[in-house]
């Protein structure tokens, strides 16, 4: 089965070309890269991997930058996956997807065990990231488990199943949930699983992210109009909004160092404005 990785990438052209060098260390080399960025700047220019690496540019946000990669991946290849640029595979991370979905006429959407993931922490370095997939130890066999969705920093997609499906632009910028209202779509199609014996670590690097007036509306707007939208339930919104809500709440007063509380508690309470007058519209951020 060919496989395409996907990247998409803003202001991290050091953690992309860390990335392909891992990514050399496959025991599965993808049959292609693409990397997705608003401009060349943001990618490095002069690597030389043993896969063929494409870049594509021209549009800002994380959905917008992953629909042009698959445009131009077009109907190439069997398994579509796509990494964030500061997520780190295990070496057999690509065999083994590719082993499954050969076994698994019927799934869909894959992602994998994330280790660990400093997305909800200060983050991780690369060394950090590197170390726990050394201490892991060797991948043991594992059953599927079935999911709402998968998580977009590590998804692989059956690409006979996307068939013109895209995702959601007005989810703009970081595009948050851009991963569950895409995967979840896919469950009409097959299953969507998590795999435990496909492992990575998500580093959760600051550096790129929007700010946190931008990211507290986007908390609040976006699960909203995907519960409109018909693409997620309304338990798993309310239950999603509630928790950053009451987090940005209760951590205002004493927040962390690396997230900014008050900005994100000021976006959620904005937000919630809007909803009230009836008023959901995700690519508000852009006015912010």
């Amino acid at each position: 089965m060919k496989v395409v990785v996907i990247v998409a990438t803003f202001g991290r052209k050091e953690h992309v070309a860390r990335l392909l060098a891992q990514l050399e260390r496959q025991t599965l080399l993808p049959d292609a890269v693409i990397l997705s960025a608003p401009d060349a700047s943001h990618i490095p220019s002069n690597t030389v991997c043993r896969f063929p690496v494409s870049r594509v540019v021209g549009k800002t946000g994380l959905p917008a930058q992953r629909n042009i990669a698959l445009d131009v991946a077009g109907d190439r290849f069997d398994i579509i996956t796509f990494f964030d640029d500061d997520f780190i595979p295990a070496d057999d991370y690509l065999e083994g997807v590719s082993k499954a979905f050969k076994q698994q006429p019927d799934w869909a959407v894959m992602t994998g065990h994330v280790l660990k993931d400093g997305a909800t922490t200060a983050g991780l370095t690369w060394d950090e990231g590197i170390q726990a997939l050394r201490e892991a130890g060797p991948a043991t066999e594992s059953r599927g488990v079935d999911q709402l969705s998968a998580y977009g920093c590590n998804m692989s997609i059956r690409a006979a199943f996307i068939d013109g499906l895209r995702f959601d632009e007005r989810l703009a910028l970081y595009g948050w949930q851009e991963d569950v209202d895409f995967t979840s779509q896919l469950r009409v199609r097959g299953r969507v699983v998590r795999l435990p014996s496909i492992r990575g670590v998500h580093l959760g690097i600051k550096s790129g992210r929007v700010n946190g007036i931008r990211f507290g509306y986007s908390q609040v707007a976006n699960p909203i109009y995907l519960v409109r939208k018909g693409t997620v339930p309304s338990t798993f919104a309310l239950r999603l909004m509630g928790k950053n809500l009451l987090a940005n709440l209760a951590r205002s007063l004493w927040p962390e160092s690396y997230v900014d509380r008050r900005g994100r508690l000021r976006g959620n309470l904005l937000a919630l404005s809007h909803v009230a007058r009836g008023r959901v519209e995700p690519e508000y951020i852009l006015k912010i």
